[in-house]
């Protein structure tokens, strides 16, 4: 079981002054160990290396924990001794390798053996629970870890303000510097779109978008999304990644100022959506506790892929997130942690390292970064000077990667025993645009490597999805034992990174090569084809607009553009596929490389309203793609009419009445009528079945008077909307 009592409790450093009320209520989380650890090392080793059979053939998690995760047996033994000492089960896993418990401070105590007290912050001005004990617990088999025991360390957003960062150093605000000249935001300040352009790219060639991905967000407090809306009215652009805010833990979801500071969650999906603005989806996960917080992602459905973890804090044991670490790199999952702000790293503080120097995460570091222009591509990049990095405080052995032969030198005093960090880095100098707590936004006031952490868990998003154009499903997992191997002592460095070869950051300074500042330095667009292989040879096929108004016999328009990949250089060929009455026809009729085909619309004036699909193909030899245009037809000599059976009828409060109301179609009309009805005064309603009339038909409308509806006279509107067309009829109710 890994250590639970905090050196400055046990060192007599941080005084007790009290005990935790016995009835109070605290949550913890119960980690269960893996089953077969050695066993989990061994297949890591095998699924990433390029030579096995097994490269990147990652696991599921139900795949994870038939192999690695608890037994059932255990899992139900764990249940079993909570329920039996008073905790109430409120969540948790097998796949997960946890059970969330709630209990007053009495079952944990009488549960693990310890006494809950209260201790004197050694380093800050508050007390802090702990257990006075290492826990110990009646199971046959040790618990991996308990979450929750203590609030020693209170987690941290690695951002920093100008004003932080001059106080910090001594100097006037007004004096720090900023290359903040060249950026499409206000006051030239960077966006994540940006950010994008500078490593990625822009135009026709910048064809990834992170479609098909799922990435998540690690954070301990939820979000007002409402700023997220204000950051993208703000610079004129818009969002189109599905947001879902999931709480891991019970941890409210919702998060407004002044009781809560939404600034770090803001800023994190900004970056992430600036540089993959196509996800498929972007989970905020969202807890109390860093063990619900990442089980929940090594579970989750979809699972996300590429991961952002923005904040620092210091665990009683290094060692706690091991398991979740290495199950996540066995899933094929890649978790980028934000390195810090406050140069060279240190065991504890402001400059504490974790998770950043964990051998399983990728380790973000900071640059100063200039475009050439507005939205423009890289132009030259320095470190930065708040980067955190260095040897790792927390004694982790130097992983396999790190060891490989020019990594380490004298150059960059690296550790050969010890990791060390950051792996790769991206700008965080004070140059960015944010937004948060529904006040003003903020321009070149905010930096820090929590910028850099997300913006490279969505460029990565767009490396796994060019992967999986030709891997259909896959994904390239932990990228840490492949940019080592592929780029120490390799001529193709140049071009995968940015080295950043000038700037020092505390103890350290960049140079040529792998730094302890700004690691391998930051990404180039080639990195991903270094990644992934190159990308399949192919097209893709998009319209627009996509959907088109036309009255019936006249006609309309779309551009069809084709998108090609991998060099293909083939003519695709275009046809089209509708509904009867309806015809297209291409200038030009196929399209070679990156172009455009104008496609005509013809509709007949025999085709009734209605909303058809047409199909267009691409050939060119095997190779097919399609895209869809919707054709949306207006045909004044079709459509439908409403009549109500009867017109007028009574109904005394508290009871109901019945109209049957028919759509009579013409002209060929075949679209769903939707039917919807208002009533004058207040204290009636009604209701329809079904819903919708398709052809000539009836539906049956529900009146319901309340007991205590006023008599009188009324007027019912029935509403009936379909194919573009809007027509409604009127019933006379009578109240008395």
């Amino acid at each position: 079981m890994t250590h639970h009592v905090r050196d400055a409790v046990s060192s007599g450093k941080a005084q007790a002054n009290g005990r935790l009320p016995g009835n109070q209520v605290l949550q913890l989380d119960l980690v269960l160990p893996l089953r077969d650890p050695a066993g989990l090392k061994s297949f890591l080793a095998d699924v990433y290396n390029p030579s096995s059979s097994s490269y990147r053939q990652f696991l599921t998690p139900a795949e994870f924990t038939a192999r690695f995760g608890p037994s059932t047996d255990d899992y139900e033994a764990v249940l079993r001794f909570a329920t039996t000492y008073g905790f109430q089960v409120v969540g948790g896993s097998r796949d997960g390798m946890l059970v969330q418990v709630k209990g007053t401070v009495s079952n944990i105590e009488a549960a693990f053996h310890v006494n809950m007290r209260t201790y004197q912050h050694p380093t800050e001005n508050r007390t802090f629970y702990s257990p006075d004990r290492e826990p110990t617990l009646d199971l046959p088999f040790n618990l991996w870890h308990i979450s929750g025991l203590d609030n020693y360390s209170i987690p941290r957003a690695l951002h920093i303000s100008r004003d932080e960062y001059a106080a910090a150093h001594g100097i006037d605000a007004e004096k720090v510097v900023s290359h903040a000249t060249t950026g499409s935001g206000p006051s030239a300040s960077f966006l994540g779109s940006d950010m994008r352009a500078a490593y990625y790219g822009t135009g026709s060639s910048a064809t990834l978008t992170g479609s098909g991905q799922n990435l998540g967000l690690l954070e301990y407090y939820g979000t007002d999304l409402a700023d997220l809306t204000t950051y993208f009215k703000n610079v004129g652009q818009t969002n189109n990644v599905p947001i879902t805010l999931l709480s891991t833990d019970g941890t409210s979801t919702s998060c407004t100022y002044p009781g809560c500071d939404d600034g770090e969650q803001t800023l994190d999906m900004t970056q992430a959506i600036g540089m993959a603005p196509g996800l498929s989806s972007l989970v905020m996960y969202i807890g109390s506790s860093d063990t619900s917080i990442i089980s929940a992602m090594t579970t989750h459905n979809p699972l996300p892929t590429t991961i952002g973890c923005s904040w620092g804090w210091t665990p009683a044991d290094p060692s706690t997130l091991d398991v979740y670490f290495q199950k996540m790199a066995a899933q094929g999952q890649n978790f980028f942690a934000a390195s810090g702000d406050y140069s060279t790293w240190k065991a504890s503080g402001n400059s504490a390292a974790w998770p950043a120097d964990d051998a399983y995460v990728v380790s973000v570091g900071g640059t100063d970064l200039t475009t050439s222009s507005a939205a423009g591509p890289w132009a030259s990049e320095t470190a930065w000077a708040d980067s955190g990095g260095g040897i790792s405080p927390d004694k982790i052995v130097i992983p396999t990667w790190q060891q490989l032969s020019g990594v380490i030198n004298s150059s960059n005093k690296g550790s050969t025993t010890l990791r060390n960090g950051p792996d790769v880095s991206a700008n965080a100098n004070f140059t960015f645009y944010t937004c948060g707590d529904q006040e003003a936004c903020q321009a070149n006031y905010y930096g820090g490597t929590s910028f850099a952490a997300p913006m490279w868990a969505a460029f990565v998003a767009l490396a796994n999805q060019q992967y999986a154009q030709s891997n259909p499903g896959k994904t390239l997992g932990f990228i840490n034992p492949t940019i080592y191997q592929q780029n120490v002592n390799s001529t193709t460095y140049a071009a995968d990174f940015h080295d950043i070869k000038s700037g020092t950051s505390g103890s350290y300074s960049a140079v040529a090569g792998f730094d302890l500042v700004t690691g391998w330095g930051s990404p180039t667009a080639t990195l991903i084809t270094a990644l992934t292989g190159p990308a399949p040879a192919g097209f893709a096929l998009s319209a627009s607009p996509s959907s088109v108004p036309i009255t019936a016999g006249s006609g309309g328009s779309s551009t069809i553009t084709s998108t090609v990949t991998g060099g293909f250089d083939s003519a695709v060929t275009l046809t089209a596929a509708g509904a009867t009455g309806i015809s297209a026809t291409f200038s030009p009729t196929s399209i070679t490389g990156d172009g455009t085909s104008t496609m005509s619309i013809t509709v007949a004036s025999t085709v009734a309203s209605g909303t058809y699909p047409i199909t267009v193909t691409g050939t060119s030899g095997s190779t097919v793609e399609t895209t869809t245009v919707n054709v949306t037809v207006t045909n004044t000599s079709s459509g439908f009419s409403l009549a109500t059976s009867p017109s007028s009828l009574s109904v005394s409060p508290g009871n109901t009445g019945k109209v049957t109301i028919t759509s009579t179609v013409s002209g060929g009309f075949s679209s769903p009528v939707s039917l919807s009805g208002t009533v004058s005064g207040s204290r009636v309603t009604v209701s329809f079945s079904p819903t919708s009339i398709t052809g000539t038909g009836s539906s049956t409308m529900t009146i319901t008077v309340n007991r205590r509806a006023a008599t009188g006279s009324r007027t019912i509107t029935i509403t009936g909307t379909g194919g573009g067309i809007t027509h409604t009829a009127t019933v006379a109710l009578t109240i008395p």
